[in-house]
C-alpha cells in the first residue's frame, strides 16, 4: 500500500449528508472480490443517465473544474450502509486519497485505512465553510499533513483533525493490517520456535 504522508490536492465537494455505500458503489457492480475496476462504478448511479455510460453533466464529479481531483469533500455521515468494500475501492481507484466530512459510518472509516484512503473528520460548520470557498473557487485545492494532523486551505489557515496514533502510524508507512502483521514476521517466527520447544505436541497435531 502507498504510504500517505502529505497531500496537498484538488478538492471535488459532494455535499450530500448520509451517502451509503450502495450510492459510493451500486449493488450491481459486485460481481468480482478483484480491487481493480471500480473506478466507473463510482457514484454511477448519480454520474451517469441511466447507462452507465453517457455522463450526467450536472454530477460533480463530471464537471470539468473538478477532473483530476485526489480529496473529497463530503457531508455528514458518509459511508454509511452496508459494510462493503467495494466503496473504498472505487473511491481509491477513481484517484480520491483523502475524504474530508464531519462524520464516517464505522466500518466505512477503518475500511479507508485498509485502502491507502485517509479519513479526516473536521467539525461540521468547518467543513460547511469549505463547501463555499470549494464552490466559489475553481481550482481549490487543500493540504492534508498526516504527520500534523492538519489541513491547510489556500489562504494559510489551519485544522486539525483527530486520529488514532496506531492508524496513523500505519497510514504513514503504508501498512494496511496484513502488512503490519508481516512487520513482525520475525517475532511472530521466534514465538512459534518457543512454542514449539514449550509445546511440542501441538505441533505433532499437524
Amino acid at each position: 500500500m502507498e504510504p500517505f504522508t502529505r497531500l496537498k490536492g484538488l478538492v471535488a465537494p459532494l455535499n450530500r449528508t448520509n451517502v451509503n455505500t450502495d450510492e459510493i458503489t451500486p449493488a450491481r457492480f459486485l460481481k468480482t472480490i478483484s480491487r481493480t475496476g471500480f473506478a466507473q462504478a463510482l457514484f454511477a448511479n448519480w454520474r451517469y443517465l441511466g447507462d452507465d455510460q453517457t455522463p450526467n453533466p450536472d454530477f460533480v464529479l463530471n464537471q470539468p473544474r473538478y477532473q483530476g481531483a485526489t480529496i473529497l469533500l463530503a457531508g455528514d455521515n458518509f459511508g454509511c450502509g452496508s459494510s462493503r468494500e467495494h466503496a473504498p475501492w472505487a473511491i481509491r481507484e477513481y484517484g480520491f486519497r483523502c475524504v474530508i466530512a464531519p462524520s464516517f459510518a464505522d466500518i466505512f472509516y477503518n475500511n479507508c485505512f485498509n485502502n491507502g484512503i485517509l479519513p479526516v473528520t473536521l467539525p461540521e460548520p468547518t467543513v460547511l465553510e469549505l463547501f463555499k470557498e470549494v464552490e466559489a473557487t475553481e481550482g481549490y485545492t487543500l493540504e492534508v499533513d498526516l504527520e500534523a494532523q492538519t489541513v491547510t486551505t489556500p489562504d494559510g489557515r489551519v485544522f486539525q483533525f483527530p486520529i488514532d496514533a496506531f492508524r496513523k502510524q500505519a497510514m504513514l508507512q503504508g501498512l494496511d493490517n496484513i502488512g503490519w502483521t508481516l512487520s513482525h514476521l520475525d517475532e511472530i517466527r521466534a514465538f512459534e520456535e518457543r512454542r514449539q520447544q514449550e509445546a511440542p505436541w501441538v505441533f505433532s497435531l499437524k
